[in-house]
């Protein structure tokens, strides 16, 4: 049910209590305009949450991605975070995902014809975006992980809220996971509930419409994951899901904020997974790779393991995994899907407000769709561009 993997430390609440003071006044400080945010000409939609970690950004990212790609020029901007760089890093194919991030290492990866870039001062980065100094003519630039970047004012601003964490029933940090008050959630112009059971009933969703209290502004989604088949990660056939048995022992092998949705998810298929979970963005070490081993070599046959695409990021260089682990390591593809047959109106949106808002007349008429075939921008000139200033956030 909603709110099921919630848990609130109430010994910490006083915490929570002088953490949310500084959250309200920094917000004052905003909506004051004592703090400033910029708003710009090319459109700019921002996917974030006000959740520490585990919403499904980077799925939903990908889904904008997928959508927008072959009718215009787009760009990623995120923090990249836990990256080993500083500053304003213009990706290519071949940066290596310590100087980027491994999320924003996994959607160049992915789509490598889409501009990636990370700057942890996001108005620099789109500054340097939009410049033409050095990228070409970018249409719609993507947020990675930005609501609580007020320095920047979206025009659609997409707040993800965990269905199995829904921020009405979470409690600011550290006794909770809010990073900012449930109240916060007035900034978002579409809400999406994340993670939803592919089997919610009408009246579930209902019951959430109410109890999310949104304003007639506020649009409410609600989207699902959905898994492709099980791709090994140094060479082999996929797998589908439905090709494994009940006997088959699964080691799941993540380093995510929230894997427990992915372990019920694994569970109709066979009822023996053993998780071996790591902090978020892990960077595997030499003792992890000897524990991966250990653990897998352990387990019965039949048996492989399964891991993340975020997770395969950091893996798939990673030395000292034996041979066996090597040939029964797979990673599980996911994708998000829209509900209620809402995929159609959430498209319409998202499309209508980049055409409108495009500084390019041609692509407010409706673009070609050859444009993002026939000149990838950043994609034509693969490099990495990289520098450090003391510009403004």
């Amino acid at each position: 049910m909603e709110g099921d993997f919630i848990k609130i430390n109430s010994k910490l609440l006083p915490l929570s209590w002088l953490y949310g003071i500084g959250v309200w006044f920094r917000n004052l400080l905003f909506e004051m305009g004592v703090l400033k945010s910029r708003s710009y000409a090319v459109p700019v939609i921002s996917v974030g949450n006000i959740t520490a970690g585990g919403t499904g950004k980077t799925p939903h990212v990908e889904y904008l991605i997928r959508l927008l790609k072959d009718k215009m020029s787009v760009a990623v901007l995120s923090r990249g975070y836990k990256r080993k760089s500083h500053g304003f890093v213009l990706a290519d194919i071949e940066t290596p995902m310590r100087k980027i991030g491994d999320e924003p290492y996994q959607m160049k990866q992915k789509f490598p014809e889409v501009t990636v870039a990370v700057d942890k001062k996001r108005r620099r980065g789109i500054k340097h975006l939009t410049s033409g100094k050095y990228v070409d003519d970018i249409d719609v630039i993507l947020l990675d992980d930005a609501f609580q970047h007020r320095y920047v004012k979206p025009g659609i601003n997409i707040l993800l809220v965990d269905y199995h964490r829904l921020i009405i029933y979470d409690k600011l940090l550290p006794a909770g996971r809010l990073r900012e008050p449930v109240k916060s959630k007035d900034r978002a112009d579409i809400v999406i509930v994340t993670k939803c059971p592919q089997d919610l009933k009408p009246m579930e969703f209902r019951v959430i419409m109410k109890a999310m209290r949104l304003y007639p502004y506020q649009q409410l989604y609600f989207s699902t994951h959905e898994y492709d088949a099980l791709r090994p990660m140094f060479g082999g056939e996929e797998k589908p899901l439905e090709s494994l048995s009940k006997e088959d022992n699964i080691l799941l092998l993540t380093g995510i904020a929230s894997p427990e949705q992915m372990e019920l998810d694994l569970q109709p298929y066979t009822e023996h997974i053993h998780p071996l979970t790591y902090g978020d963005h892990h960077r595997f070490k030499k003792k992890d790779i000897r524990r991966i081993n250990e653990e897998f070599s352990m387990l019965p046959s039949p048996k492989l393991i399964v891991t993340t695409e975020k997770d395969a990021t950091r893996l798939v260089n990673a030395k000292g995994l034996s041979d066996e682990v090597r040939e029964s390591l797979y990673v599980l593809p996911i994708h998000i899907t829209f509900m209620q047959g809402q995929e159609e109106a959430f498209n319409n949106n998202i499309l209508g407000y980049v055409r409108k808002n495009s500084r390019n007349s041609i692509l407010a008429k409706g673009k070609d769709d050859h444009k993002s075939k026939d000149s990838h921008r950043a994609g034509d000139r693969p490099r990495t561009i990289s520098f450090r200033d003391n510009g403004q956030a």
